[in-house]
């Protein structure tokens, strides 16, 4: 029987106070690729943010890589965030290391020890999303997709069972988006699941993979000619 690595049942989602989707059932099983696309404010982040532990779920059922998303309490989510991969669009990293120390600080912070298993674990990262030489450089030296890269490698290091990207080519210019897409193209193949949040159209078009919408306060699968 297939395991799901996320399953939604009659979820609702809320930002803040606000409903921002109602009664969601979605299930992501092992070896999936889905885009979530919608208007922006339709619910896309929150939906993401409920899945890694930044909102709570209220109202229906919910579990990712094994944790109920109702029961999630703040000392699950260092846990919980160690078997998911999370790629946001700014980055979101840290201006005053370099690309090694980044990955290095998330390592440590996720309770690796010895030195010599971290530097050969970033050195595999790095060679996978192809910026092994760069290790040495400040995110701001970097141009936005090889910034975006070191973002993946970070979402790579504990071996997520399952990454979550949010408009991870939404600051990039068009021929780096391919690139980005192409390599999380590569990371799905080796058998990773994901679920990518985009506004990006000629991507979905370009990469066909299943897609849900967020439209009206509901969550639902379209098929690829309908996606406009």
């Amino acid at each position: 029987m297939i395991q799901p690595v996320l399953h939604l049942e009659n979820a609702d989602i809320y930002q803040r106070d606000n409903l921002v989707l109602s009664k969601v059932n979605f299930t992501l099983n092992k070896g999936d690729f889905y885009y979530l696309i919608g208007k922006t404010g339709s619910g896309k982040s929150s939906l993401l943010k409920t899945l890694y532990g930044d909102l709570n779920l209220q109202r229906g059922l919910g579990t990712i890589v094994d944790f109920d998303l109702k029961k999630l309490k703040e000392k699950d989510i260092p846990f919980l965030r160690r078997k998911i991969g999370i790629v946001f669009q700014d980055f979101k990293l840290l201006n005053d290391r370099n690309v090694f120390e980044n990955l290095e600080f998330v390592l440590k912070a996720t309770g690796w020890k010895s030195k010599a298993e971290i530097k050969t674990k970033i050195e595999e990262v790095l060679g996978k999303v192809g910026i092994k030489e760069k290790y040495y450089k400040k995110p701001f030296e970097l141009s936005g997709g090889e910034q975006q890269r070191v973002a993946i490698a970070r979402a790579l290091l504990n071996d997520p069972e399952l990454i979550l990207a949010d408009e991870p080519t939404g600051n990039l210019d068009p021929k780096t988006s391919l690139e980005v897409m192409e390599l999380l193209n590569e990371i799905h193949k080796s058998g990773k699941t994901i679920l990518m949040a985009t506004h990006d159209y000629q991507l979905i078009v370009k990469y066909k993979q299943k897609t849900v919408k967020c439209e009206g306060g509901e969550l639902f699968e379209v098929v690829q000619q309908a996606v406009n």
